[in-house]
């Protein structure tokens, strides 16, 4: 088999002469690298490698995308089961309990027992493609690991809002009540 060379002068795309100019070239870089230990750098290689690396971190970066998307569908995934596994009737109630979603004030229709679990904290409200559903405490609370935002209503933090009304309260103890004041 000839080499690439012979076979361009054979075809008659390359003359003689540049070919030999060329192959002087190679020989003379070849002499001076071992000669003179000289390392020619080569810019095809170093463009080829720069594209190379580029391609990596590109490649390396989607990758992590696509990561975080299937985390993202798996946590969504785990959520709804939680829900459709752990959810509680509602009971066919005429009590209204509302609560607060955002800035917006919604209710929901429940009997007296499950308002009273609501109250006491047994039962939690959570959103729920498109709508509101009851699930206990423990069950809301894995819910609130995984996304806090689905957790609509929880009576725990009610009673934790009002603690700090309780401490401000102390804060006026230290101050004396003055005995002529009239009421």
């Amino acid at each position: 088999m000839a080499s690439l060379q012979e076979q361009l002068l054979k075809a008659g795309l390359a003359d003689k002469k540049k070919a030999n100019q060329i192959s002087k070239e190679k020989h003379k870089q070849k002499k001076a690298q071992q000669h003179h230990k000289i390392e020619l750098t080569d810019e095809a290689k170093l463009l080829a490698a720069q594209q190379k690396e580029q391609k990596r971190l590109k490649d390396q970066e989607l990758n992590q995308q696509a990561k975080a998307k299937a985390e993202q569908k798996a946590i969504l995934a785990q959520i709804k089961q939680l829900i459709d596994v752990n959810k509680q009737p509602k009971g066919r109630g005429d009590i209204a309990c509302n609560f607060t979603d955002g800035t917006k004030v919604k209710h929901m229709y429940v009997d007296a027992k499950t308002q009273k679990h609501i109250s006491q904290g047994r039962l939690a409200i959570v959103k729920f493609q498109g709508g509101y559903e009851l699930v206990p405490m423990p069950v809301a609370d894995k819910i609130a690991q995984r996304d806090e935002s689905l957790v609509v209503y929880r009576s725990d933090s009610i009673e934790e809002s009002t603690n700090l009304t309780e401490q401000e309260q102390d804060w006026y103890a230290d101050y004396e009540i003055p005995d002529d004041l009239n009421w």
